[in-house]
């Protein structure tokens, strides 16, 4: 277990980048052999301009994500927080660091931009997208990613994170990320089980509906632990929804200049 968080505190950047692009070239590969959704679309298109905001938040990651590492730094070198208050094994210290993180990191920031508004305007960049599948998972303005960033680093300080669990959340939320967006045929027989426990595909797909109540459900990314304890859990067979939000033109979801404008567009109404 020691030689496995020293691979995670010692990873070189290639080795994040490769698990990244490997998982989602993974499910890309599978979506074309068992899709839940046979779209009529353009596929290299629509990933295309997904993979550009993917762009953006590699380059905001490399730019400010050392603001996250330093936080990881000095929780370490002042045994600051819980995982240090509780001195557990490391096994359970991995366990509890990825549940939590997928509070902080994701559920908490995740709920928010489903409920304030400014932050909404940000997100529904990423619920635009009528033809949800891997590349999904990569869809969010710029913006975006500073909310997520700020409640990450609030989770470092509570959970006492290292940096070696600090890559590792981010490599499983990126696999999960993938594995809960990709346009995949996954049996009800299998996926209800998943979701038990984790975010499965076809619990995932709910979140994505383009209306309520169903688009404000299903905010975690790893763990559905959190959807269930707080009320926001939902489930249904996936054929049964459409992508997409009610409150957009469907046919904006691939100009690339309409969706980075979206957030400032006072054009667009809605009630969040």
């Amino acid at each position: 277990m020691d030689a496995f968080m020293n691979f995670w505190e010692n990873i070189a950047s290639w080795q994040r980048m490769a698990i990244l692009l490997g998982g989602m070239v993974f499910f890309w590969l599978i979506e074309g052999y068992y899709p839940l959704f046979t779209f009529s679309w353009k596929r290299y298109k629509h990933a295309g301009i997904n993979l550009i905001f993917l762009t953006t938040t590699v380059i905001l990651n490399i730019l400010l994500g050392s603001i996250t590492i330093l936080a990881c730094k000095w929780v370490t070198d002042n045994h600051f927080g819980l995982l240090y208050v509780l001195n557990l094994p490391l096994w359970a210290n991995i366990i509890i660091g990825l549940l939590f993180m997928d509070f902080f990191a994701q559920y908490a920031p995740h709920y928010l931009m489903h409920k304030v508004k400014f932050m909404w305007k940000f997100h529904m960049i990423h619920h635009s997208d009528t033809k949800v599948d891997v590349t999904t998972g990569t869809r969010h303005h710029p913006g975006e990613w500073i909310f997520r960033e700020c409640f990450t680093i609030i989770g470092v300080y509570v959970m006492g994170l290292s940096i070696g669990m600090y890559f590792l959340y981010r490599s499983v939320s990126a696999i999960f990320t993938h594995f809960n967006h990709a346009n995949i045929r996954v049996p009800l027989w299998l996926d209800k089980p998943i979701s038990w426990v984790f975010v499965s595909p076809n619990m995932h797909k709910v979140h994505h509906h383009y209306k309520r109540p169903f688009t404000d459900t299903n905010y975690a990314n790893i763990f559905s632990l959190w959807d269930r304890l707080f009320g926001t859990f939902a489930y249904t067979d996936p054929k049964q929804l459409q992508y997409g939000l009610d409150v957009l033109d469907g046919q904006t979801d691939e100009s690339l200049s309409y969706q980075l404008k979206l957030p400032f567009n006072k054009n667009i109404k809605t009630d969040y």
